[in-house]
Order: structure tokens, then C-alpha cells, then sequence
């Protein structure tokens, strides 16, 4: 048999095809997490201060989240075999350029590059799982145990960030996506079937360009912010920016024949709430993986192995959670589950903000376990929404709009919670102790899980909201 043939054979065996996407995606998931927790290492060897890490964690997800709805719609137009396959090619060779980096500006270059990269791996896996199982039990358990596979990659990645950090060196971090990658490519070259949308639709690049210049924009100004000054001239037309083209963007949207995303549907409770949850979930949560690096090797004087180690609770709870999900997703309201979810991540924020340099480890494993088990009840379901809510012929395209709503919450996570990270260590005297300086990063740390406890509660509102909505209308 042929190798162009395999895929084809093998489109009667689901499971195979699940099984190569999740491997994919750990890697694009594992990478974009495990850098945190070497922040401060990458901070040590580049001469970088907080504004520049936060680059090097936004400057992924800022191309992830601008481009993966138009890779999704590629996808569906192209074929998404073929885009997942150039997604894996350019992650791979932008992870080695990472791993090559002399100095700050090469490293977030190479980073954008990767977020390019992995933009045509994230939402088109979905969007091949959608295509592979079309019963809803089914396809409901596929994206259980890909939304487990995201979520534990995201967890895991700072365990095995601090023990490369430690041993043998930050830069292996971006090492190991080279041999996985090009494994990825095989798999998928033998194993993944061809699909796309039986209606081609054209590049909406008025759409693309309000979405880039919106979310880039947002992005530069919250973390240029602490240094301009929230109120300078800068950051005032920066912001301003942002939201002439969030404006520009709905208003190309509405007027276009073959919108990217048609804006309308965001009134239906479904899609609207998926859209609305995937951000504030991931503003909370991985503004929280941001700061808690910081919080145990810059406040607590943690080495990056004890760091990751110290938050294996977080990763451990998801695991039980996110799987659960899948499960009772046929039985249950997703939109329950996302409510539960908020409150649980809202606890676990509001007891890590009573936290100090010194607090008893078990005190914080209590409250990583409900940050981890409730960002597992979340993802599959949001996930699931968001696909529900589309025609099936849009799969890549609500896939990926669930996608790029993660990674819009993900830059305003680590944007803004960095940004009042910043602001509070710029408050402090040249030359202060090193316990005053501790003692600030703990209390501007405070600041931003108290604003992810809010996120997390807005979360548990807007599910109440659009289950109420939903049911009036039944």
C-alpha cells in the first residue's frame, strides 16, 4: 500500500486518528506552558526584566490567538490535514530556533514564529476530531480526551520546564519538540485522513486584520503600561487602538458575504457563553501559572525543580476532572459543569491571595487541587459548546474560535497580571531589601489572583445566565 493511501485506510479506525492529534497537541500545549516556570532562568542568562518575560510568553500566544481562526478556516477550505501538517513543520523549526537564541529579541522572534506554528495545530486538531466522530456521545468523548490532553500538557508543562531549567538548561525545553515533532509529522503523514468543508469559503482578511491589530495592541499596552504610566499618552492611544479595531472587526464581520466568524451567532447562549467562559478561564488560570513561577522562586526562593514539583496538585486534579467532563457530558448540562468549574477556580484563587513566603506547603496544595479540577470541568465542555453551536461544514472554524478565545484570556492573563506585578516592584526603592522587595512581588501577586477570583466568578455568572436564556427558549 501506498503511503498516500494509509490515511484513507485507516479513516475507519477513530481511535488511531484521536491518539495522533492528542500527541500533536501535547506538544504545541506542553511547550507553551513549560517555558513559566524557566522564566527566571531565561530572565538570568538574556538580562531580561518582567516586561521582557512577559514577551516571551505573550509573544506566542499573541500570533496563537490572532491567527488560529483563520487557520481553522483554512483548514476547512485547504484541507486540514494539509495545514496541520505545515503547523508542525514551522512549530518544529521556530522551536529550534528558539533553542538557539543569543539574546531577548531573537528568543520572542522565534517565539511568534512557534505561536504561527502552533495556530495551525490547535484548533485544526479539534476540527479533525469533529470530522472523525460525528455522534454526539462520541464526538463528546473524543473532545473530552482531547481537552484532557491540552489540559495536562498545560500542567505538566512547568513540572518538566524546572527539571530541564535545573539540570540541564532552559534551552533543552525547546530541544525535546524536535524529535517529537518530526514524529508528529510521520503520524500524521501515515495515519490522519483528509477532510475540509464541502462549501469552500474565501480568506476574510479584513476580518484577520481587525483581529491581529486588536489583540496586538490590548497586548502592548498592558504590558508597556507599568513603564509608560496607565494614564501617559502612549498607552491611552494604544488602547484607544484596540478598540477601534475591535470595532472595525464587528463591523467588517457583519458586512461580509463569507465573515471569519459570523459575529450574529455570538447572541445564541451557547456559543456566546463558550466564547465569554473560554476567555475568563484562561485570563485566571494562566495568569495564575504566570504568577505562580514568580510567587515560588522569586518570593518563596524555590529552584525550578522544587517549583514544579510544588504545583504536581494542580496537574494531578485535572486529570481526574478533565476526563469526568467528557463522561458526563451525555448526561449532564455542560453549562453546569462550567458553573462548577468558576467556583471552584474562584476558591482556589481567593486562598492562594491569603498566601505569604511562608505559608505551610499543604495549606497551598488545598488550594492548587480546585484550581486544577475546576479548569477540568471547564475546557471539555467549552469546548463542546462552541462546536455544538456551529453548522458542522464550520468545524475548524468553531474550533478555533474557541481557541482564540483561550488565548485572548491567555494574553490579558499574563498581560495584566504582570502589568500589576510591575507596577507594584516599580513602586519599591532603588536598593530596597531583598525581604521588601519578596514581600511587594507577594502583594501585587495578591492583587491578580484576587482579579482571576473575579474572572472565575463572572464565569460562574455568565453559565447561570445563558442556562436561564436556554431554557426560556425551550
Amino acid at each position: 500500500m501506498r503511503a498516500d493511501d494509509m490515511p484513507r485506510a485507516n479513516a475507519g479506525r477513530p481511535g488511531l486518528v484521536l491518539a495522533v492529534c492528542c500527541f500533536s497537541l501535547f506538544m504545541a500545549q506542553l511547550d507553551a506552558t513549560a517555558v513559566n516556570v524557566a522564566l527566571p532562568a531565561i530572565g538570568r542568562d538574556l538580562h531580561a526584566g518582567i516586561s521582557g518575560l512577559q514577551w516571551v510568553v505573550d509573544g506566542f500566544v499573541l500570533a496563537l490567538g490572532s491567527l488560529a481562526m483563520s487557520a481553522g478556516a483554512a483548514g476547512d477550505r485547504l484541507g486540514r490535514r494539509r495545514v496541520f501538517r505545515r503547523g508542525l513543520v514551522t512549530f518544529t523549526v521556530a522551536s529550534l530556533a528558539c533553542s538557539q537564541a543569543p539574546a531577548l529579541g531573537w528568543l520572542i522572534a522565534a517565539r511568534v514564529v512557534q505561536g504561527i506554528g502552533a495556530s495551525m495545530l490547535m484548533p485544526v486538531t479539534l476540527a479533525i476530531i469533529a470530522a472523525t466522530f460525528t455522534d454526539v456521545r462520541n464526538r463528546a468523548r473524543a473532545i473530552g480526551l482531547w481537552a484532557a490532553t491540552a489540559g495536562l500538557a498545560a500542567a505538566a508543562g512547568p513540572l518538566l520546564g524546572g527539571v530541564l531549567a535545573s539540570t540541564v538548561g532552559w534551552r533543552a525545553i525547546f530541544w525535546i519538540n524536535l524529535p517529537v515533532g518530526v514524529a508528529g509529522l510521520a503520524l500524521t503523514t501515515l495515519f490522519v485522513p483528509e477532510s475540509r468543508a464541502a462549501v469552500s469559503r474565501p480568506v476574510d482578511l479584513p476580518g484577520q486584520a481587525g483581529v491581529v491589530v486588536f489583540v496586538a495592541s490590548l497586548t502592548y499596552a498592558l504590558i508597556q503600561a507599568p513603564g509608560q504610566g496607565w494614564n501617559s499618552s502612549r498607552t491611552l492611544a494604544l488602547f484607544a487602538i484596540a478598540g477601534c479595531a475591535l470595532a472595525a472587526f464587528t463591523a467588517a464581520e457583519l458586512r461580509s458575504p463569507a465573515p471569519m466568524i459570523d459575529v450574529r451567532l455570538l447572541v445564541r447562549p451557547a456559543l456566546g457563553a463558550a466564547v465569554t467562559v473560554a476567555v475568563l478561564a484562561y485570563l485566571a488560570l494562566m495568569g495564575f501559572l504566570f504568577l505562580n513561577a514568580l510567587y515560588l522562586q522569586q518570593a518563596r526562593g524555590l529552584s525550578p525543580v522544587r517549583a514544579g514539583l510544588a504545583v504536581v496538585p494542580f496537574p494531578a486534579a485535572l486529570a481526574v476532572a478533565s476526563p469526568l467532563a467528557g463522561r458526563l457530558l451525555a448526561r449532564r448540562e455542560p453549562l453546569l459543569l462550567i458553573g462548577a468549574g468558576g467556583a471552584a477556580i474562584g476558591a482556589g484563587l481567593l486562598g492562594l491571595a491569603t498566601t505569604g513566603t511562608t505559608t505551610a506547603y499543604p495549606l497551598l496544595c488545598a488550594m492548587y487541587l480546585p484550581l486544577g479540577a475546576g479548569w477540568g470541568l471547564i475546557n471539555t465542555p467549552v469546548t463542546n459548546l462552541a462546536i455544538s453551536a456551529m453548522p458542522a461544514a464550520q468545524a475548524g472554524v468553531a474550533s478555533a474560535l474557541a481557541g482564540t478565545a483561550r488565548q485572548v484570556g491567555t494574553v490579558l492573563g499574563v498581560a495584566l497580571l504582570g502589568a500589576l506585578a510591575s507596577t507594584s516592584l516599580r513602586q519599591q526603592p532603588v536598593g530596597a531589601p531583598a525581604a521588601s522587595r519578596a514581600a511587594a512581588l507577594v502583594g501585587a501577586i495578591h492583587v491578580g489572583y484576587l482579579v482571576g477570583a473575579l474572572a472565575a466568578s463572572l464565569i460562574v455568572v455568565v453559565a447561570a445566565g445563558a442556562l436561564y436564556r436556554g431554557a426560556r427558549r425551550r
